[in-house]
């Protein structure tokens, strides 16, 4: 098969086209043929950083989580998938799992689903991290219909599908966005608009809520900015952050009540620890795009499978409005 390999991680780590041979199906796992893939953040990080980064797998090593393909072979003990199927996951591209950027892929079957009817495999693999990544934050949180909710960071790749989640969820939905495009993007997607480079956290909570503050607050952005989310916050409210690796000053967020929930959700790929649950959230996610509550958003550079070095320089540059795909051929 063809792959994409990285021979050695770190600053200037560079992609490689090699032939290798295709994966051997084995218990409990499906072999895919992938047909799209999506670049993460957390993808260009292990680039990056290597074994800076303890999730980082050895050297060589094929890169990428998400996918979107076909079912070409089906393992020992899996059941509700058969050859034919459409799938689509975030299964791979991290510690002792090879990833995405590939022909091929044994996958746990515990880290996949059924692709949504309504989406294109290059729409659909762009779903599965930022997706599981979303739902994990909103339903730890107790999302709940009629809450103010403050999604930071609405026109990125989670933020986007928080914003839509929690719309769905019947939340009455605000987001931060800092130009233009990202306040469209905003506006369209569902939300009430909130441009944090024009105002203050006192001005827009005094705006939308009468000073009361939002019950829940999704900070994908995190880092400094979740001392915006404490601010923001009502008293006794729910705070969700995907970016906590920083020291902060919880001072604000215990004389307010808050409760903190930080989402990793690569921890059952890299624990093997209740795997099941992404496959359950992912079956959710494909009800909620086919009843059209969430459609994700792609960038609209297309990019090939030798392509991937550029696919990462898209998305590190900060311009792409969406999340970018890569396309098998």
């Amino acid at each position: 098969m063809k792959a994409m390999l990285i021979k050695s991680l770190g600053e200037g780590a560079v992609f490689e086209a090699a032939e290798l041979p295709a994966p051997e199906i084995k218990p409990g796992h499906v072999l895919i043929r992938i047909q799209a893939s999506s670049v993460n953040t957390v993808d260009t990080m292990i680039r990056k950083m290597g074994k800076d980064l303890p999730l980082s797998p050895e050297t060589p090593a094929i890169l990428g989580m998400d996918l979107a393909g076909t079912v070409e072979a089906v393992g020992e003990g899996v059941e509700g998938f058969a050859v034919g199927d459409e799938v689509f996951g975030c299964a791979g591209g991290l510690a002792d799992l090879p990833g995405t950027l590939a022909d091929y892929i044994v996958a746990d079957a515990n880290l996949i689903a059924h692709k949504p009817k309504s989406l294109t495999m290059r729409e659909a693999a762009a779903l599965p991290l930022v997706g599981i990544t979303a739902y994990e934050g909103l339903t730890r949180a107790g999302i709940a219909q009629g809450q103010r909710v403050l999604v930071h960071g609405g026109s990125g790749g989670v933020g986007h599908v928080a914003l839509q989640l929690a719309k769905h969820f019947g939340a009455d939905v605000y987001s931060t966005g800092g130009g233009d495009a990202q306040l469209t993007l905003i506006k369209e997607l569902g939300a009430t608009p909130i441009n944090y480079k024009t105002e203050t956290v006192e001005q827009y909570v005094t705006k939308h809520t009468g000073g009361a503050g939002f019950d829940l607050v999704f900070d994908s952005v995190g880092g400094a900015n979740m001392l915006n989310s404490f601010e923001a916050a009502a008293l006794n409210a729910q705070i969700a952050t995907t970016v906590s690796l920083c020291e902060l000053d919880l001072m604000l967020a215990h004389f307010k009540g808050l409760s903190l929930h930080v989402v990793f959700m690569l921890i059952p790929m890299l624990h093997n620890h209740k795997r099941e649950t992404h496959a359950e959230i992912l079956k959710r996610l494909a009800e909620i795009v086919d009843s059209g509550g969430l459609t994700p958003v792609i960038d609209e550079t297309r990019f090939s499978l030798e392509q991937a070095g550029e696919a990462h320089a898209r998305l590190e540059s900060g311009q792409a409005m969406g999340k970018v795909v890569i396309e098998n051929e």
